[in-house]
């Protein structure tokens, strides 16, 4: 799957820029008109085994989305030992029309879990540029017994929005990760959570803000 993959719309990105920050009032330009092209350099992870993962976009510019179907992590009874973590890198290069840069402003996700009382999971997630010190994580955790849907919202406040450097061609990389506790309540009962649906598909989506960059 890796490098296999030739997507036109949007992306995303963090990094440090000497850009200036924005707030909502202060207005964003809209997405770009043109057709962006998104090459999936790299799908790393165990909770992505080769096929199982997918990238869409959006035909306005403004979200992709990151389809998974075999992305599930348990715990207790007879899991394996390593079953308890799971995750998936991905590395996109973004090729983006002249002018423009982008920032990520949110990303949802979604899954299913099924945990006994006293188990607990994590679902977490970083960003970062391809030669970036910084890396942003957001972790989202859940206690048993819970065995429903779960949803979770990773949100970048408007003001603190980090573009993209103009002009600068580097890979954007997402790292998520499932983690599972059994706890010492119901050990011998499986939990599991999943980023994946009863349908074998579900999306994670990532929106995007958008603005010229200044004239050379």
């Amino acid at each position: 799957m890796a490098g296999g993959l030739f997507l036109s719309a949007a992306a995303a990105a963090l990094l440090t820029a000497a850009l200036p920050a924005h707030s909502p009032s202060s207005g964003f330009d809209d997405p770009p008109p043109d057709k962006i092209v998104i090459d999936v350099a790299t799908v790393n992870g165990s909770g992505c085994p080769q096929g199982t993962a997918a990238v869409a976009v959006s035909a306005d510019n403004t979200a992709f989305t990151v389809t998974y179907s075999d992305y599930l992590a348990q715990a207790g009874g007879d899991s394996a030992p390593t079953a308890y973590r799971k995750n998936c890198q991905l590395s996109l290069l973004v090729h983006v029309p002249q002018g423009f840069t982008y920032a990520i402003a949110s990303a949802d996700y979604r899954g299913f879990a099924s945990l006994q009382p006293g188990a607990s999971s994590t679902q977490r997630a970083s960003y970062y540029f391809q030669g970036s010190p910084n890396t942003e994580y957001r972790n989202h955790a859940f206690a048993g017994p819970y065995d429903d849907n779960w949803q979770a919202t990773d949100t970048t406040d408007w003001a603190q929005l980090v573009y993209a450097p103009c002009g600068v061609q580097r890979n954007f990389n997402i790292n998520t990760e499932l983690r599972v506790n059994a706890g010492t309540t119901s050990p011998d009962q499986v939990s599991f959570m999943t980023m994946d649906s009863t349908d074998g598909d579900i999306s994670t989506t990532y929106h995007m803000a958008w603005k010229e960059c200044p004239e050379e």
